[in-house]
């Protein structure tokens, strides 16, 4: 790889992490809202919209991990916490401070919309902890099983299992925490697991186009990742 090649790949890389991070932390500031869907009629979905841009992270690491390898991909999961962290700290900090007489959010309406994002933060940062690690190592053990090919294969069957757990135990932690009443819990979860399944059903023509754009600009060969 050309000395360009490579300052363009660590451009992309840069820009995929940013949308990693960017998305990871709003999911956890407005999860807040609940929201129903009926794509078929025949279901409804009831969901936070915070599961909204949550399936663009393991898309994002897929492509990662397809492309860039497991330590880059881990690292920017890494990044990912710090971030989300971080931010909970800025909030609790910005809860703390009383608001002006003519502040437009008074304290009470600041409290009531990101009052209890710190502990929705550690309750979503454990389960994503759990899922993102899980996802990556389920990634690598199909594509070193199939040597690379089938790469639908290893995109469905990573997310699928790392969904399930980061739905199970973000909802779990959730409802431990009384953020959440007990009798959601069924309900959020099948609707919440189903819908990350949907999603990752319909990635994947997009992980195909960004796998095959990426081999193409960087002449990689199946299997082939780009190397620090």
């Amino acid at each position: 790889m050309t000395k360009k090649d490579k300052q363009v790949a660590d451009s992309i890389f840069l820009i995929l992490a940013a949308l990693f991070i960017s998305s990871l932390v709003a999911s956890n500031l407005i999860f807040q809202k609940f929201f129903y869907w009926e794509p078929f009629g025949w279901y409804r979905f009831e969901i936070s919209v915070g599961i909204l841009p949550y399936p663009i992270t393991f898309l994002i690491t897929d492509i990662l991990s397809e492309i860039y390898g497991k330590k880059k991909a881990n690292q920017v999961v890494i990044a990912g916490i710090f971030a989300s962290f971080f931010s909970m700290i800025i909030i609790l900090m910005a809860d703390f401070v009383p608001a002006i007489d003519n502040s437009p959010i008074d304290n009470s309406t600041f409290h009531q919309v990101f009052g209890l994002s710190p502990l929705a933060v550690f309750a979503s940062m454990m389960a994503y902890l759990f899922a993102q690690f899980i996802d990556i190592r389920i990634f690598h053990f199909w594509k070193n099983l199939t040597n690379g090919k089938h790469l639908w294969l290893r995109n469905n069957f990573s997310t699928f299992a790392s969904q399930f757990i980061d739905t199970i135990t973000v909802i779990f932690l959730l409802c431990t925490f009384k953020i959440l009443p007990w009798h959601l819990f069924s309900t959020l979860l099948i609707g919440g697991f189903l819908f990350k399944v949907l999603v990752a059903v319909l990635d994947t023509p997009l992980l195909y186009g960004a796998v095959y754009l990426f081999r193409k600009r960087f002449n990689l060969k199946i299997n082939e990742e780009i190397l620090d």
